[in-house]
């Protein structure tokens, strides 16, 4: 009994993800041939129906922005959400096109590089790089481009929940030859990766559970993910922190190095997980308060709370317990 309902409900929710997959391919055919200096309309009107009238993920927003920027008025908060979103629809719609759009040639008419020859030096030394990035900018152009200009680039992903939608977005995203990891089970993949030398990317951003490593990120504790800090330190291969921040209209971005830290050479931060994934969120709190309308603030990201720890007992404590 319980088998045949079982069954009924993977077939039920197979039945719904087809038909969200053919809803928003069909959506895709229609924008894809949309001049484009129709878009910037449409996706006015989509962000003015997410954030004032369907209220998408309103209430983990406004945590989010209370937590980030407290001395922000509603107004501002909600003129933030409403920009925020129509970031993600721009980024939806570039990426659908990116593949189209941007070749071997032309590339550098819509991303300019900044900060990146001391990767670059690192890469023809034929040493592993790990990439940080987070939910901020276009985060997939960035791959995109790297593979566009050959460099092996493999990208530690979580699957979409929607198995249509995870193969089609997949095959957008390895269009120029990137490699796809699934992060469920991703370390001998990665640390394959790494012993030959490839680039390596994360998105570093979302909340890594209660056994995450605790770090500030806006002012409050937040877990993150100790997988770039350990795979640094075990195969010492540098941790590039960069973003693809929007410059202007439509596709139009810089790719930028902030940060570079090599095991092998550095000091600092400290070599160990804390310092490590401490120095790459800071980085990456900055990129994002200079443009706080090109970040996810979607995601749960303060969602665990740090472990309590027990007051080490005073001296005169320890003393009664004793005679006690």
């Amino acid at each position: 009994m319980y088998t045949s309902k079982s069954k009924i409900q993977r077939a039920w929710k197979l039945l719904v993800d087809y038909f969200a997959y053919l809803i928003i391919r069909s959506v895709a055919v229609v924008v894809e041939v949309l001049p484009s200096r129709h878009v910037r309309g449409i996706v006015r009107f989509l962000s003015w129906l997410s954030t004032d009238l369907l209220k998408i993920r309103r209430r983990v927003l406004e945590e989010n922005l209370q937590i980030a920027f407290p001395e922000a008025t509603t107004r501002e908060r909600h003129k933030l959400i409403r920009d925020m979103w129509e970031h993600v629809f721009l980024l939806g719609y570039e990426i659908l096109l990116t593949s189209r759009k941007i070749h071997e040639t032309n590339w550098r008419h819509y991303v300019q590089l900044r900060g990146h020859h001391e990767v670059l030096r690192h890469i023809l030394c034929g040493r592993p790089i790990i990439l940080v990035t987070g939910h901020f900018g276009n985060f997939e152009i960035g791959g995109y481009v790297l593979s566009l200009l050959g460099l092996p680039l493999s990208s530690v992903a979580r699957p979409i929940d929607n198995p249509f939608l995870d193969r089609f977005l997949s095959r957008l995203r390895s269009g120029a030859g990137q490699m796809l990891i699934p992060k469920v089970g991703a370390t001998e993949a990665v640390d394959e990766a790494a012993r030959q030398g490839k680039l390596i990317a994360f998105l570093a951003d979302q909340s890594a559970g209660p056994k995450g490593c605790f770090v500030d990120f806006f002012g409050r504790k937040a877990s993150t993910f100790k997988a770039v800090a350990i795979l640094s330190l075990t195969h010492k291969a540098p941790v590039a922190v960069c973003y693809a921040i929007r410059r202007g209209g439509l596709f139009q971005f810089e790719l930028r190095v902030v940060g570079l830290f090599d095991p092998a050479r550095d000091l600092w931060p400290p070599h160990d997980v804390f310092s490590i994934t401490q120095w790459y969120t800071r980085l990456l709190e900055e990129g994002i308060r200079s443009a706080p309308e090109q970040y996810w603030w979607i995601h749960r990201r303060w969602k665990e709370k740090p472990p309590h720890r027990a007051k080490k007992p005073t001296p005169e404590a320890s003393n009664a317990k004793a005679a006690a």
